[in-house]
């Protein structure tokens, strides 16, 4: 595909405001000094002044930045030409900007941009997962009737992984398994007998001789594997949300709740996330799923990237691929096509041009409900403990994440797990239950919430209508 082509904009340039600036959103900011035809003048953040020192931060002079508080300020500023500061999105919702990506990555504050930036006529480009992740169908139809889109944004997983997956469909290939490698690698150093995890190195003296998965039967060397490191965390509640914004995109499940979240080198993986008939661990095909990349101090990283197993249906010509260095099985009945990178906000500018150019969105059409992701206690909670998120990995400390099939809320339904976050609990919960909507003292005025009762209502009615 020629990109130049498909993206074709004549002399038009789209402006866009950016809403949270920390490392997705600098990055952005960055490529829109770069990128021909993209425009980022507007930063907002919790403070103006820490959006001026983001725009400060990738090389904007002092001189060109306004901090505003009106939207009397940010028109005068916008007229002038500056780059516009703010501490509040309402305050640059009437500037004649085409597309608001939001990066807070907070469930309740990127809920409320969302809805807003809509009602103001903006596309969204959705970077907070966690928004997605409860509301995204219902958020895309609510932009459709305005005659605007949400999507997903390219540089991140899921958009990288729905396009690998319709990429994959529009060539006719038989998907067994699509997914991402988890966040940060596994690099085992057999020296010293550590693995090397986003900066903590972990002692596994079990991992000695699992390095490579050999002639070794997998469901047994996946076990052990994970045994041997259970020191390490091989769950996370992002990868798990992502998975559900590529689920409700592309109609895909995954093969159970949890994923199975094998540890594999990049060339085992095709013979892992494969159906147990063919020596793997899937139960069926078809499904989504997460790996750990395991690697040597030095080697290759699978970078966060993308990846799909397909089904070599014609042995010619995958013993051909074979030999020019793509990823098969031990027996060659599945491949492994992949794309090693995400880029953040480098890689954004393609997502809001699909949008403003051409009118589509990088994820579905009409994203279906297929999945929620739900909050599960890991130990017992007492009635009035507060389930505060936090972390780089807006987690939930004695609380993970299950991937179930999407349904309506209802009091006693599991709560997706981005509408318990940050909420109190009105009774005990006790480890390994759901943690279901009757068990939360609910804010009525909560944003988040609003939005999925109103998908709830919309896709009710979709069915009706079918």
């Amino acid at each position: 595909m020629n990109h130049h082509g498909y993206f074709g904009r004549g002399d038009r340039t789209v402006e866009c405001c950016i809403i949270g600036t920390g490392g997705f959103g600098r990055s952005f900011l960055a490529q829109g000094l770069v990128v021909p035809g993209l425009s980022v003048r507007v930063a907002v953040d919790v403070e103006a002044a820490i959006a001026a020192a983001s725009l400060r931060s990738v090389g904007i002079a002092e001189a060109d930045i306004r901090e505003c508080h009106t939207p009397e300020e940010a028109h005068r500023a916008w007229e002038a030409g500056a780059f516009i500061a703010t501490g509040r999105y309402e305050t640059v919702a009437a500037l004649p900007v085409a597309v608001v990506v939001e990066a807070t990555g907070n469930p309740e504050v990127g809920a409320h941009h969302a809805a807003r930036a809509i009602e103001a006529g903006c596309h969204v480009a959705m970077v907070s997962k966690e928004v997605d992740s409860v509301a995204g169908p219902g958020l895309a139809d609510m932009a459709r009737e305005a005659g605007v889109i949400v999507s997903p944004v390219d540089g991140d997983q899921p958009s990288l992984l729905i396009g690998l997956v319709t990429w994959a469909e529009v060539l006719g290939l038989e998907i067994v398994c699509a997914g991402k490698s988890s966040e940060y690698d596994f690099v085992y150093d057999p020296e010293t007998g550590t693995i090397d995890c986003n900066g903590t190195v972990h002692e596994v003296p079990g991992f000695a001789g699992l390095e490579r998965l050999g002639d070794a039967a997998v469901p047994d060397m996946v076990a052990r594997r994970s045994e041997a490191t259970a020191a390490l965390p091989q769950r996370a509640v992002p990868d798990l949300c992502e998975m559900t914004i590529v689920a409700n995109s592309c109609g895909m499940l995954p093969d159970r709740p949890d994923l199975h979240c094998p540890i594999a080198r990049i060339d085992e993986v095709p013979s892992i996330l494969c159906e147990a008939a063919d020596g793997g661990i899937l139960s069926q095909a078809g499904v989504l799923d997460v790996f750990h990349c395991l690697r040597a101090p030095g080697e290759i990283s699978f970078a966060g990237g993308v990846f799909v197993v397909v089904r070599c249906r014609h042995e010619e010509t995958w013993d051909l691929l074979r030999g020019k260095g793509h990823v098969l099985s031990r027996d060659g009945k599945t491949a492994m096509v992949y794309i090693p990178r995400h880029l953040l906000g480098m890689e954004a500018a393609t997502t809001v041009f699909e949008m403003a150019l051409r009118g589509v969105s990088s994820g579905a059409e009409r994203p279906g409900h297929h999945v929620d992701l739900v909050a599960v206690a890991d130990r017992d909670f007492p009635a009035g403990a507060r389930l505060d998120m936090g972390g780089h990995h807006h987690s939930i400390d004695g609380v993970s994440s299950r991937m179930v099939p999407g349904a309506p809320l209802t009091p006693q339904g599991p709560a997706p797990f981005y509408i318990a976050s940050n909420r109190v609990l009105a009774r005990d919960v006790q480890a390994a239950e759901p943690i279901r909507m009757s068990d939360l003292v609910l804010d009525e005025d909560s944003e988040l919430l609003r939005l999925r009762h109103e998908q709830d209502r919309r896709l009710a009615d979709r069915k009706l209508t079918a």
